[in-house]
């Protein structure tokens, strides 16, 4: 089977996360042949894989969002043509609602209709001011006009090019991603599947409702497009898939058809963490972060949460396992750690996870935000118990489902909440007989739950099915 997967803003650009989990996925599915369609923001990202890709991918795609600034406009355009429908559809596409994505697939990719001409046309200036007539009249036309062109910019960009040929298109994600796998679809008339580990619309509200870069009285405008982009796939989508039930629900409420909704959670090696032997005891308490340096990780929040509770115990160590994503946050991190004088805290970089595992007594992981994150997962499988701030599926992790009756294997605090997070370290480095306890648990809900090969199993059923 050939199947198209799109990819937007991870692999193979970056490591850890969405991009470890896709590597590891191509690879053991070596009976499928894969295509890659990447989307990436920058175009000077070309060709700098962090992997090295597997055999079973013949073909790579790559679309960076910048390159839609270079698009130039033929002066050519002759919107005469336009019918009714068409422009009900473009009127809906620039309202931000629920266009007719075939008819915007015809004109803009069968009849390839040039981006530029129809953003600097009197008919996209005509629907503009329909738009704000009836929607919009209190806010600055020249604002709603330059933010409409430049989010639609990309979009239609996207809408000219050519997909690959493959037996299924496969999205993992909605946004862009899942607008050019809804074209690939589109285009040669062949299934469409959407995985999604985190939910790309309500991620991108809270980016943007604290984003700089927005106008406030953009900021609703902005989400809408998302949504937008969103219900597209939804809608054309033959499967859905999440990692939690919590997830799918989501979904639903996004706007997604439920019965197209299935969960299928991430699954780990569990051999692989399960042989790992616990610390000896030494008298210090070891405790793991295995995370990108990135904002999204809060590692400050960490830094100084380990502060508070090295002031109760003096025999801890804080170890960071994980790359550098963001180079200024990384920097900020180090002088944090400098300004606050704490001992003991080792930056360690990307390692080994297995082998260092063995250092640690236990993890934790202050993001404020995550889907199912693998390293709670893989610590768990280790006999390692988990601080985890609630995002996502954590505090499932940790306490188990409705018809979970295993026991806690950890403590869940809310996001950037300094306070619970430091009692619940204090509660973990308190008593090396709760961390064996927690630990026992822990391991055995990743056995009963969260096998990789279990998780494949579905993919490769999955695709059998809708293909």
């Amino acid at each position: 089977m050939r199947i198209c997967l799109i990819l937007e803003g991870c692999y193979p650009y970056v490591h850890g996360g969405v991009s470890s989990w896709m590597h590891n996925y191509i690879n053991e599915m070596s009976e499928h042949e894969f295509v890659l369609v990447t989307i990436g923001a920058n175009a000077k990202q070309k060709g700098k894989f962090k992997y090295e890709l597997a055999d079973n991918v013949t073909e790579i795609k790559e679309f960076f969002l910048d390159d839609a600034l270079t698009v130039q406009g033929t002066g050519k355009i002759n919107l005469s043509k336009v019918t009714d429908s068409e422009k009900a559809a473009l009127k809906e596409m620039i309202a931000c609602q629920r266009p007719n994505w075939d008819l915007l697939f015809e004109l803009f990719n069968r009849k390839q209709l040039n981006p530029v001409d129809f953003l600097q046309s009197e008919l996209f200036l005509t629907l503009l001011m329909e738009i704000v007539d009836e929607n919009h009249n209190q806010q600055s036309f020249s604002d709603l006009f330059h933010t409409t062109r430049s989010m639609l910019l990309t979009v239609l960009y996207l809408l000219n090019q050519e997909m690959p040929e493959a037996d299924v298109y496969h999205s993992i994600a909605t946004g862009y991603a899942g607008l050019l796998a809804s074209l690939g679809s589109y285009q040669y008339q062949k299934p469409l599947l959407l995985t999604e580990h985190g939910i790309y619309t309500r991620e991108r509200e809270e980016e943007i409702l604290r984003a700089n870069w927005v106008l406030p009285s953009m900021k609703h405008q902005w989400i809408q497009f998302f949504y937008m982009l969103s219900d597209l796939i939804y809608r054309k989508a033959n499967r859905v898939t999440s990692l939690y039930t919590a997830a799918k629900f989501i979904q639903q409420e996004v706007g997604c058809d439920i019965d197209k909704c299935r969960v299928i959670s991430n699954g780990i090696h569990y051999d692989r963490f399960s042989a790992i032997p616990l610390k000896e005891d030494d008298g210090w308490v070891d405790i793991g972060a295995v995370v990108r340096i990135a904002p999204i990780k809060d590692i400050k929040t960490m830094l100084y949460v380990f502060y508070e509770l090295s002031q109760k115990y003096d025999k801890v160590r804080l170890h960071i396992l994980g790359a550098v994503d963001d180079k200024k946050y990384n920097k900020e991190c180090h002088q944090l750690v400098k300004q606050l004088n704490i001992k003991n805290v080792i930056f360690a970089g990307q390692v080994d996870v297995v082998r260092y595992m063995e250092k640690l007594d236990f993890t934790i992981l202050t993001s404020i935000s995550e889907a199912q994150p693998l390293s709670v997962i893989e610590s768990m499988a280790a006999r390692r118990p988990c601080v985890t701030t609630e995002v996502g599926c954590c505090r499932e992790l940790l306490e188990g489902g409705p018809d979970d009756q295993l026991g806690i294997a950890g403590y869940c605090v809310p996001p950037t909440y300094r306070l619970g997070l430091t009692q619940a370290m204090e509660k973990m480095c308190s008593s090396r007989e709760l961390r064996l306890k927690l630990g026992k648990t822990a391991q055995k809900r990743a056995e009963t739950y969260y096998l990789y090969e279990t998780m494949i199993q579905q993919y490769r059923d999955l695709y059998e099915e809708v293909v």
